[in-house]
């Protein structure tokens, strides 16, 4: 209310100053009228007249008053070209400066609120390039002076940078208006001032920054290709390294073009997601799932039984399952879609050259205007001191580790509490296997907010998994023919004995051997590339787990459009990799899914919001299912139905997501999602029941009450 009452007064006060001024102004032969008088006070009172001179000034800029024209050519015949150039410089400038503020204080929290997720990007680009664009705005006086003041004050450009980009951007065009005043007897028209030659000048100013800017790129570019030579034709168009989600996907969008591409994997098709992660963990899950249904089937109203099963063969089922999904991605099936696929270790040699080692021990070379980069990702193995010796596992290896044993493991430990640790943890412990988890952070799921963390805790030892969470690992031993792992909390160690352990810690970009030290490709944590993810070799892109910052495989294939795009075409376009809305879900029971912000990072980033909640055990569906578990929490804009971000916790959350993933990224509300039909019953119906909430939540109660007294009249009671 204050802010809105300080909005209004100021649009009424600048619009006061405004139409007082307008009708104020004089016109340029009444200013020739009186230039005796005015050059005869200056000369008596030089000071005091420089020091109202620039306080009206100061005001006409920070009101807009349309007087900034005959006030600069006033000030050169005055003051003289260097003395008018002084003021009006600094006045011109320290006037936008108190309009920009203004705009900021009263309008920028406002439209940041309301809007802030659609200039995300545009916010970006400023706090980079603000002072760029500002510069070039203020060459270019086209550009209306208030709206640039205004808009300005928007954004995130600081009010510092704002002053000085001001008083040298617009610092060309007040010194020809100030010239010009120098000699004003000569002025019939204040539009004489700018000829059609100085209108020329001005925009080829305004160009220059754009042209040095590209300028600047063309010798950084030559500058990074100058010790390789580049050759006069090409073997390929491009060469994708990595048959991974990423990799598929470039090879797949490269041929669809018409482009000759080769696609080098060096060991399997499909790479981690088809062969080590999604698809066997989630038959894993599956069949883990079934198990403790059978277990638990008195809930259903049948009988209860402990589930009779071959370890053996839920492991040949996952191998099974991974053989049928496996020709998605086979070498057939693109070699069908027009992709060269090579098997063996791709090499770069210099930014067109890819040197290909064959298992054979065969080498090819291949010469290609574009490369991109899609190794992967591995699991991170941490460096315990006797891990080595008493052997672990990974989510790569335990699949064929485990693929020959008639039961589970007896005595299995996790090591790590994030997505792939829990979903391991819950499975084997379903099958029979006693689990003890351990994590170092003092809770599971660290990214996602506590309640999240505490249901999948729950979730967890409901199904025996021992949870040791604020555990640090210490140690490996093997003691009396026992192999154990040595954990430690406040100080007090603790053994943990087991049979196999499963190190679920992360995964690490597989960076090295792909000949990126050797071109001097920075490298990181992952690969760096820009918003176009290019390396600092254009023609050399990154996407992927290898490019970040996300290590989902829908990711690794929305980012592997943007490279193959960029790298086919981008010397006539680029487009830069969008993040903004970005599901993801971890395959717990219940389903833990999200988008956009959560709680914790919405406080982290200072960004106001509010929270609305629906508990899915009110369900009829889920009732109906035994799956009244769970919720939806819904993050919108204060007192807005804009979303923020959703999570949800419950039977198919993964799928109840999208619903809210396509609503955010085409900018569609709560009050969209509750005019929406859902199926009776169904569990999407909790989409809508949510919504509800908020709706309810947000009914004006002046509406309640007027309705209350209307249906009160209506009946013919007397209030």
């Amino acid at each position: 209310m204050k802010r809105a009452i300080a909005v209004a007064l100021t649009g009424i006060v600048t619009g006061i100053v405004y139409v007082y001024g307008r009708e104020h102004i004089p016109s340029l032969p009444e200013l020739k009228a009186n230039m005796a008088f005015l050059t005869a006070t200056v000369e008596d009172k030089p000071l005091s007249s420089a020091l109202l001179y620039f306080g009206i000034y100061v005001a006409v800029a920070a009101f807009s008053v349309p007087a900034g024209t005959l006030m600069t050519l006033a000030g050169g015949a005055l003051f003289g070209f260097w003395g008018g150039l002084l003021i009006v410089s600094f006045a011109s400038s320290l006037g936008a400066l108190l309009a920009f503020l203004v705009s900021r204080l009263l309008l920028h929290d406002a439209v940041q609120r309301r809007y802030g997720s659609r200039l995300a990007r545009f916010n970006d680009g400023l706090k980079k390039d603000g002072a760029f664009f500002l510069f070039t705005l203020r060459l270019i006086p086209v550009f209306p002076f208030f709206v640039v003041n205004l808009v300005m004050g928007l954004t995130p450009v600081r009010a510092r940078t704002f002053y000085w980009v001001s008083q040298l951007g617009m610092l060309p065009a007040t010194a020809v208006y100030v010239n010009a005043g120098t000699q004003l007897a000569q002025i019939d028209n204040a539009g004489d001032v700018l000829s059609p030659g100085i209108l020329a000048s001005f925009a080829l100013i305004g160009v220059f920054p754009w042209i040095a800017r590209l300028t600047l790129a063309f010798w950084k570019r030559r500058k990074v290709y100058s010790r390789w030579r580049k050759p006069k034709s090409f073997d390929r168009n491009l060469v994708v390294i990595g048959a991974g989600a990423a990799g598929l996907v470039s090879a797949y969008i490269g041929a669809a073009v018409k482009a000759k591409v080769t696609l080098v994997e060096a060991h399997k098709m499909g790479g981690d997601c088809l062969n080590y992660g999604c698809v066997p963990s989630k038959a894993l899950i599956r069949s883990a799932k079934l198990a403790k249904q059978i277990r638990n089937a008195d809930q259903y109203g049948l009988l209860a039984t402990e589930p009779a099963f071959s370890f053996r063969r839920v492991m040949r089922r996952i191998h099974d399952v991974i053989a049928e999904v496996a020709p998605h991605d086979s070498v057939e099936r693109y070699e069908g879609l027009g992709v060269e696929v090579l098997r063996g270790h791709a090499r770069i040699k210099d930014p067109w050259t890819v040197e290909i080692t064959h298992p054979d021990g065969e080498v090819q070379v291949l010469t290609t205007r574009a490369i991109i980069i899609a190794t992967g990702a591995s699991p991170f193995v941490p460096p315990l001191p006797g891990i080595v010796e008493v052997g672990y596992l990974t989510s790569d290896t335990l699949w064929e580790r485990f693929a020959d044993l008639d039961v589970p493991p007896e005595r299995l430990v996790v090591l790590g509490g994030g997505p792939i640790g829990c979903e391991l943890a819950q499975s084997f412990a379903r099958l029979g296997s006693s689990v003890t988890q351990i994590e170092m952070a003092p809770r599971l799921l660290v990214r996602e907010d506590d309640d999240v963390s505490n249901y999948a805790l729950e979730a967890l030892q409901n199904d025996g998994v021992c949870v040791l969470t604020g555990h640090k690992a210490l140690s490996c031993e093997v003691r009396d023919g026992e192999r154990a792992l040595i954990v430690e909390k406040d100080g007090e160690r603790r053994r943990v004995a087991f049979d196999e352990l499963i190190c679920a810690v992360g995964r690490s970009p597989r960076l090295k051997g792909f000949g990126l030290e050797e071109l001097g490709i920075p490298v990181g944590r992952t690969v760096e590339t820009n918003a176009y993810l290019e390396t600092i070799y254009p023609n050399i892109l990154a996407a992927g787990d290898v490019a970040g910052p996300y290590q989902f495989t829908h990711t690794a294939g929305h980012q592997a459009w943007f490279a193959a795009v960029n790298a086919l075409f981008g010397t006539f376009k680029k487009f830069k990799a969008d993040y903004r809305v970005i599901p993801w879900t971890t395959f717990l029971d219940p389903e833990v899914a999200r988008v956009g912000l959560n709680e914790q990072e919405a406080r982290e980033q200072g960004i106001p919001f509010e929270v609305t909640r629906y508990g899915i055990d009110d369900l009829d569906r889920a009732i109906a299912d035994g799956t009244a578990h769970g919720f939806v929490k819904v993050l919108t804009v204060p007192g807005k139905d804009t979303l923020l971000g959703v999570t949800i916790v419950g039977e198919h959350a993964g799928d109840l997501l999208a619903e809210f993933v396509l609503a955010m990224k085409h900018g569609l509300g709560l009050n969209k999602i509750l005019s929406t039909i859902h199926t009776y019953p169904t569990l999407a119906e909790a989409n809508k029941y949510v919504a509800g909430e908020w709706r309810r939540a947000h009914v004006s109660r002046r509406v309640q009450s007027f309705l209350e007294t209307f249906h009160r009249h209506m009946r013919g009671e007397r209030a």
